[in-house]
């Protein structure tokens, strides 16, 4: 028997290769996707706190750039001006929300009165066949139950506010160390860099979408609210607390945002003015804000595809309810980050873009050149 050469013996196929690579990346997605429905209570106050903590970072770091003549704040002062001013806006909506909360489920029953004067005037304008639509699948739902789980996911909320905050303290008081111990954890001098490189893009990115957002959604806030106070809206703080917390909903949330209050009115009015006041007066603000103002200001941080922006809202919605809705962007934004270090993921962090092209340090660290 001959035996074989060294350089004829049988080589592992190139697509074998590949399929484990794919099968061992499933895998873990998996089991991430598990550990993250599983682990809920625990993981989403930890990721608000971290977003939370973003925003004053941004807030501390905008405030310790300014100078008055030669004078810059210190850093101490950046860092309590804007806890100050981050705490004080969760203060603001957890109030109006806690204070109307009670307010509205006494004044359910009279909307439910108010019912069928507007189906009598739907009915006069788009005819019976809708006002029964309206009565089969509307007037049938429990009004009451659908209160309760309000109250219930409000109260649940502030309960988790003071955990929150908590969080924020900490991760304020371990920033300084923590860059520190990634320094000294990481011995290998490229995996140093390559966790430096993402960490800063990674921060950059959300400090400036969290900022950003922020800043778009409280200006369409006071505009919406504006126009509810004009009209005389019930409870208008509650809807204008509310389009600001939507606006963090890519795509649909500026939808509902005026599709809500325009309900109310339609109620609550005996004519069709304050509704079509509230639809077009808020979508316009809505539409001009959001598509003019907000992409201006974000530019290419937040590289994401039209497509990959629905696709993050329904899987974050499916895993972690609304308030998985409110960080689905984010998480995703650092998701498309870190795969744009790894060059197995890399074709997966482009096809997740907006245009292909990635992050400059994304591009240094593949670039052989």
């Amino acid at each position: 028997m001959i035996p074989q050469d060294k350089d004829d013996a049988p080589k592992p196929r190139p697509e074998k290769s590949a399929l484990a690579l794919w099968r061992d990346i499933l895998l873990i997605a998996t089991l991430i996707i598990s550990g993250l429905y599983a682990g809920a209570g625990f993981l989403m106050p930890l990721t608000l706190a971290a977003l939370i903590f973003v925003l004053i970072t941004a807030l501390s770091d905008r405030i310790g750039s300014a100078t008055i003549g030669t004078w810059h704040p210190p850093q101490w002062l950046s860092y309590l001006l804007g806890t100050a001013a981050a705490f004080m806006g969760l203060f603001a909506v957890t109030y109006v929300l806690a204070s109307q909360a009670s307010q509205f489920a006494r004044a359910l029953p009279g909307y439910e009165a108010q019912m069928d004067n507007a189906l009598a005037r739907i009915a006069g304008l788009l005819g019976e066949g809708v006002v029964a639509f309206i009565r089969t699948n509307v007037i049938q739902i429990d009004m009451s139950r659908v209160a309760v789980s309000a109250l219930g996911s409000a109260g649940s909320f502030l309960g988790s506010f003071f955990l929150i905050c908590l969080y924020v303290v900490f991760m304020i008081g371990e920033r300084a160390a923590f860059g520190i111990k990634i320094e000294r954890a990481a011995q290998d001098p490229v995996l140093r860099q390559d966790i430096r490189e993402i960490s800063d893009a990674i921060s950059t990115s959300l400090q400036r979408y969290v900022s950003v957002k922020s800043m778009v959604s409280l200006l369409t806030a006071v505009l919406c609210y504006a126009v509810f106070r004009l009209l005389g809206l019930e409870f208008a703080e509650t809807w204008a607390v509310l389009t600001f917390a939507l606006n963090f909903i890519p795509s649909i949330g500026s939808v509902l945002a005026v599709i809500l209050p325009a309900l109310v009115a339609l109620i609550q009015f005996e004519t069709f003015a304050p509704f079509l006041v509230i639809t077009l007066g808020c979508g316009t603000v809505q539409f001009l804000i959001g598509n003019i103002l907000d992409p201006a200001l974000t530019g290419r941080s937040l590289n994401l595809s039209t497509f990959m922006v629905i696709l993050a809202l329904t899987f974050w919605s499916a895993i972690w309810g609304l308030l998985g809705a409110f960080m689905s962007v984010p998480l995703t934004v650092c998701i498309l980050i870190i795969f744009a270090q790894i060059p197995a993921m890399r074709p997966l962090a482009i096809l997740m873009s907006k245009d292909g092209r990635l992050t400059d340090t994304a591009d240094r660290h593949t670039d052989p050149a």
